[in-house]
């Protein structure tokens, strides 16, 4: 199954983070770090940008 599927379908809801985990090969609490890793990053690059174009 692609990958991106999966990831998609736990960020729609249609599976767990078990679920998603278990698909992908990888320890679910791994996967909770990368999400969340993941979505840290974002923000602040997205605040870094939002800085940077006020100045």
């Amino acid at each position: 199954m692609d990958k991106q599927k999966v990831i998609a379908a736990y960020r729609h809801g249609t599976i767990t983070l078990q679920e998603c985990a278990q698909i992908l090969g990888i320890d679910s609490a791994r996967l909770a770090k990368l999400i969340d890793d993941l979505y840290t990053g974002a923000d602040a690059q997205a605040h870094a940008r939002s800085r940077s174009v006020g100045s």
